[in-house]
């Protein structure tokens, strides 16, 4: 291993002129210098190279906020190999810490909101959302408001009776999840011997529990979030539209642009596997177009409106959900459903989107970091009164 004080400094002629320095941020790594999604990043790099915007990855170790150079990491694609040196300070830093448990370190905590006082560095996604936030964010306006299903805090059995009373199926999902793993439903069938029937989203495929009471149904789902250690919420369940007996729902990405409004990069369907509770890839899913589908189940004239709806609505609550979190937001991905009267509902939003399978939607989402990143710095040197070229 290279001392510190013998890497090499990587100069950038425009580091400090008409262009943002971009900082990657994650966390360090016992075994491999840092976490996260490897491939993400090196692909964030060559967007930033192309475009000519210096951009780095880089720990919350080493990310000494007063020093003017800082131990980063770069890829070196003639050998594909990442490799260390000195950048400059950063004046835009994209939070990409991958897992909550890191985020939540006192630590990282400490040194996110250290970042975000900085005048002269921008910090976006300070962190990932919490479920039960999000649905609260969205009550707070009328016309959210109507996009979100009814949900309750799963504090008691009494919640979940009092819900059950009024929705014939449940989805069950843990406040912090993630990917679908520990999501439940519940369906309430009167005419069966034991009504209540409780299934239960694994890492492959699903379990089902039957019960005959509400009290030993609720047993079980305090047995289930045990095992996650984690709080739940719950939530009127919505009929999707379905084609050949799978529902499906969209996964849409929105994202500041250059001229910092938010604007629909894109959106993506995905179909639910056989037996699984979500309509997650991994879990049996697979992916489709969005018009196809709905074509497919409202005919050509009625789709074009629905689809119109569902895109209009992500700009809607991408606003909002920004709007109360009182923190500066740069891109989230959302879930999204459409039911078989064509309504259009919301069901989570994720801060740190994974990548989008979907090649013109994936460039497109590269592209707008760094151009919502170029105008952050324009808006930083008028600011401060600087001249650009």
């Amino acid at each position: 291993m290279i001392p510190n004080s013998h890497l090499p400094t990587i100069s950038y002629a425009d580091a400090t002129a008409d262009n943002p320095v971009v900082a990657i941020l994650t966390i360090e790594d016992d075994i491999e210098l840092f976490r996260g999604n490897r491939r993400n990043f090196a692909d964030l790099l060559r967007m930033g190279r192309q475009m000519g915007i210096p951009t780095y990855v880089v720990t919350v170790k080493n990310l000494k906020l007063q020093a003017q150079r800082v131990l980063g990491y770069t890829y070196r694609q003639e050998d594909k190999t990442w490799v260390s040196g000195w950048f400059p300070r950063p004046s835009i830093v994209y939070n990409r810490i991958p897992q909550r448990e890191d985020e939540r370190l006192p630590r990282v905590k400490k040194k996110l909101a250290a970042l975000a006082k900085l005048p002269d560095v921008k910090l976006f996604n300070r962190r990932f959302f919490n479920k039960w936030s999000l649905f609260q964010w969205l009550n707070e306006n009328k016309t959210t408001r109507s996009y979100i299903p009814e949900t309750r805090k799963l504090t008691d059995s009494i919640v979940l009776s009092n819900l059950l009373k009024k929705h014939r199926l449940l989805y069950l999902k843990p406040a912090r999840g993630k990917a679908g793993v520990g999501i439940m439903t519940v369906t309430v069938q009167p005419d069966k011997k034991l009504p209540f029937r409780l299934q239960i989203q694994e890492e492959r495929g699903s379990s089902t529990y039957r019960s005959g009471t509400l009290k030993r149904l609720w047993e079980r789902i305090v047995r289930q979030s045990d095992v996650l250690g984690e709080p739940y919420i719950a939530q009127q369940g919505i009929t999707l539209a379905s084609v050949n007996n799978r529902p499906f729902d969209f996964r849409a990405l929105v994202q500041k642009n250059g001229t910092g409004h938010w604007e629909l990069s894109g959106v993506g369907a995905r179909v639910a596997g056989d037996s699984s509770i979500t309509t997650h890839v991994p879990r049996g899913g697979y992916i489709e177009e969005p018009e196809k589908l709905l074509v497919t189940v409202f005919g050509q004239d009625r789709a074009a409106r629905v689809f119109g709806k569902v895109r209009s609505s992500t700009i809607t609550l991408a606003k909002q959900i920004e709007r109360s979190s009182h923190s500066r937001l740069c891109e989230m991905s959302m879930d999204l459903g459409v039911d078989t009267q064509g309504n259009v509902w919301f069901f989570e939003a994720n801060s740190k989107p994974m990548k989008f399978d979907e090649p013109h939607i994936r460039n497109k989402s590269l592209e707008r970091i760094f151009q919502y990143s170029q105008y952050l710095h324009r808006r930083r040197l008028e600011t401060r009164g600087g001249v650009i070229s």
